[in-house]
């Protein structure tokens, strides 16, 4: 039994601090994803879950920052008691987040693993519920558990994972995430993640006489009727399905990958950062004449018009899915630079760039 309390307590504290330090990477994309089961449980339990939505990034770094913590304090088999009662707490919840989401195709990717590891629904609930035996069986050998360090060095040890914990979440908010898994990432090609990286092949599930049979072709015998077609090699799929620019007056889409472009990405109004405008515009007066700058937008017509005239953006601007918008920068206003298609820059308002500084990453 030892051994089997020392296997799930390493794997579950290496789990948890894994998950944590991911989603801490980028806070804002919890934020994102809790925004969305909120929405989801207002809908479908009480609508005292919408309002909980204002408060969705202050709750991701408290569940991230819990996450590092516990596994730390796990680790170090540091306070068992008040350890184990919490892993089993946060363990139970996001089972039944995870069981909610596959069960009723509620949220179709938990981010338990942020953007860095994707998971399904039933992959999500599948990884919760062995950690869940897990941490169910180290709860009942819990009083079994010595600590790994004297109480001052553990002390020592989880407040400095805490430190660090918050240091990261604050500087990915502030900034922009330090390792970007996004596929709008600095060095993509958009052009190319927007198409297959290889011919898309499909088996077809054929029905004759009661039985199914697969084909790697579909059947020239018209006596089997048709039922499913399955994708073989998934990963060849675009890694960019949604991604569209548009205006009244048409497509702009391949407009935004020709020759140099600065995008100004303005998620919305609510929370756009709105002083920062001021340094935009200086940047826009002093870029080169080959870097053309678009704004791109979610918000309705009406409202940014009047926006834009109020912060004297004088630019033309374009529209885009507001998903879209935060999957390319977690920054309201943000700036992508790009050179055909390729990122070359990215920019939080808070660190906006002079000309020259935008111009050297070309």
């Amino acid at each position: 039994m030892s051994l089997i309390n020392q296997l799930f307590r390493f794997a579950t504290g290496v789990l948890f601090i894994f998950s944590g330090l991911v989603k801490l990477n980028d806070p804002v994309g919890t934020q994102i994803k809790l925004e969305e089961y909120f929405e989801v449980f207002s809908t479908d339990f009480a609508s005292f879950f919408h309002y909980l939505i204002p408060l969705a990034l202050p709750l991701a770094v408290v569940l991230c920052v819990a996450e590092v913590i516990l596994g730390v304090a796990l680790l170090l088999q540091y306070r068992m008691r008040l350890t184990m009662w919490a892993l089993l707490l946060l363990i139970s919840f996001f089972t039944f987040l995870t069981f909610y989401s596959a069960y009723f195709n509620k949220v179709t990717d938990c981010g338990c693993f942020g953007d860095a590891i994707p998971l399904d629904p039933w992959e999500s609930f599948t990884k919760d519920v062995v950690l869940l035996i897990m941490i169910v069986v180290l709860f009942v050998q819990r009083n079994r558990l010595r600590p790994a360090l004297p109480s001052r060095a553990a002390q020592v040890v989880v407040g400095g994972a805490t430190v660090l914990s918050l240091a990261l979440a604050l500087y990915a908010i502030n900034y922009l995430p330090p390792i970007d898994f996004r596929p709008y990432k600095i060095g993509n090609n958009l052009p190319q993640l927007m198409e297959s990286s290889a011919p898309l092949q499909y088996q077809y599930v054929m029905v004759k006489n009661g039985k199914e049979e697969v084909f790697d072709q579909y059947p020239t015998d018209t006596t089997y009727k048709y039922k499913d077609m399955i994708l073989i090699n998934p990963e060849a799929l675009p890694k960019i399905t949604d991604y569209q620019v548009w205006n009244d007056q048409g497509d702009f889409t391949q407009e935004t990958f020709q020759g140099k472009k600065l995008l100004i990405v303005v998620q919305n109004l609510e929370h756009t950062d709105v002083e920062s405008y001021t340094k935009i515009n200086q940047l826009v007066g002093g870029l080169p004449a080959d870097v053309k700058p678009m704004v791109i937008t979610s918000v309705n017509p009406e409202a940014f018009e009047i926006f834009r005239h109020e912060v004297q953006l004088a630019l033309p601007y374009y529209f885009a899915d507001a998903t879209v918008l935060k999957a390319m920068i977690r920054s309201n206003p943000g700036l992508m630079l790009l050179e055909d298609g390729v990122v070359r820059g990215k920019w939080h308002y808070h660190t906006i760039p002079s000309p020259d500084e935008l111009t050297a990453q070309l």
